[in-house]
């Protein structure tokens, strides 16, 4: 069998990287394994080319969400690129970060102290680790997804079935390797679910750190519920903390809670703020943050300049385009036309969630195989799609036009397999295996 560039070295990846790759989120076998391109030679824009020099449109996830600007945003990659020539490292401190404070401030006015980080993963952690500083208490409330670390991880160490194995309340968040002495110091939650919650104050109360949750993720969240959540934690104590690494800016400039009307007492930010730079930021009332004070929370790299000029240059161009309001547009057209392919095609599917995080399911009854074969059939012609996307300022009408007409075809493909041979037909020309499966996230 002869591989193509991109396949021999992702064969080879796997040989030496466990796993593969490093994020989840971009294994190919969560699109289709053998046959999704894993490297990128060149991104710009919403356009990537893989190592074959085979050129794609991304309607997927544009960096997993971190590029609401686009690939390589010229007005962003400027200004780290004038940084990089000064130095965007040194024995002193960067004073970008100073300026990217003051500018969170200035759009957060419930918010008095900022920290940064790189990561969204670790800057959940450290506002976790604030949160057990400032109130002296060890017992995390959780609703979402937060991220890979030990404090997030350990909500997995159930009790344990008569064999033995850990609990699952997440299925696919594997606990190995986290200390089971963190057993019971992280516990969960649906969105929603008021007696779940209301059991967990109940139990925890008087040792609760903190509820860290995301505002939502697709389906706008119920306000009573997030009210109840925010009363409760303070009634017993404790903090509450806001994950806007996601829907963050996409949804509204500053974070979704913002146009909720629900003020937390932390918010953590990552992916978008730096358009494809790493930072993160933690924000904070100077109540909650007291505990930044004493806990050592420290990293070298936190204090590169490439991150805070990264995103000071990313904000200024947020608020220059109002991204958010052509996300919100671009993801409406994106709705509609899935909508309709389909229904030309004869294929069910109903769309759900805000636009500016738009996505599909299948109401036919092979979900994955289908979900499969779009992949492989959009790959075809020239997209990388998934019932799935993060429109992006780099989305335009000419390249949803041809969007449209690869959907319009895929559909009409994916409909004859489905009326002519059904799910065994769909799973034969998919011609290999089919997409593995997501993890839970307690939210939609």
């Amino acid at each position: 069998m002869n591989l193509t560039q991109t396949e021999q070295a992702y064969v080879h990846a796997k040989q030496i990287i466990p796993g593969g790759v490093q994020l989840l989120s971009k294994r190919p076998e969560m699109f289709i394994p053998g046959q999704w391109p894993a490297y990128a030679d060149r991104a710009k824009g919403c356009e990537i080319w893989d190592m074959d020099g085979n050129h794609y449109y991304d309607m997927t996830t544009n960096g997993i969400g971190a590029c609401l600007l686009g690939f390589a945003d010229p007005d962003v990659s400027q200004a780290v690129i004038r940084r990089i020539e000064r130095g965007s490292m040194s024995t002193l401190n960067a004073h970008e970060e100073v300026l990217l404070a003051d500018k969170l401030l200035e759009i957060h006015p419930w918010a008095e102290n900022v920290r940064f980080s790189r990561t969204g993963g670790e800057t959940c952690a450290i506002a976790v680790r604030i949160a057990r500083a400032t109130t002296g208490r060890d017992v995390v409330a959780i609703c979402g997804y937060h991220g890979w670390a030990d404090w997030y991880i350990a909500c997995n160490l159930g009790d344990g079935d008569a064999l033995g194995r850990p609990g699952q309340l997440m299925p696919g968040l594997d606990p190995a390797g986290v200390p089971s002495g963190l057993r019971g110091s992280a516990v969960t939650f649906t969105h929603g679910d008021y007696e779940e919650f209301d059991n967990i104050i109940r139990q925890y109360g008087d040792r609760l750190a903190c509820v860290i949750m995301e505002p939502f993720r697709n389906v706008l969240p119920s306000m009573d519920f997030m009210n109840h959540v925010r009363d409760e934690v303070h009634r017993v104590g404790g903090l509450f903390i806001l994950d806007e690494i996601t829907i963050g800016w996409r949804y509204c400039f500053g974070g979704s809670h913002l146009a909720l009307g629900i003020n937390p007492d932390i918010a953590v930010f990552a992916k978008a703020l730096g358009n494809g730079h790493p930072i993160g930021a933690i924000i904070g009332t100077k109540a909650a943050m007291d505990g930044a004070h004493n806990s050592f929370i420290s990293s070298t790299y936190w204090t590169e300049a490439v991150g805070p000029t990264a995103a000071l240059a990313t904000l200024e161009k947020m608020e220059k385009t109002r991204v958010w309001e052509h996300a919100a547009h671009i993801g409406s057209i994106i709705q509609k036309d899935w909508v309709e392919a389909a229904a030309n095609g004869g294929v069910k599917v109903s769309t759900f969630g805000v636009p500016c995080h738009a996505q599909f399911s299948w109401n036919e009854d092979c979900p994955k195989e289908l979900k499969t074969l779009f992949t492989k059939l959009m790959l075809a012609e020239g997209f990388m799609a998934t019932p799935l996307c993060y429109p992006t300022l780099a989305h335009n009408e000419e390249i949803l036009a041809k969007h449209r007409a690869a959907l319009e075809k895929t559909f009409r493909t994916l409909g004859d397999l489905l009326k002519n041979g059904g799910k065994e037909a769909v799973a034969e020309a998919i011609g290999g295996p089919v997409c593995h499966g997501d993890f839970q996230r307690l939210l939609k």
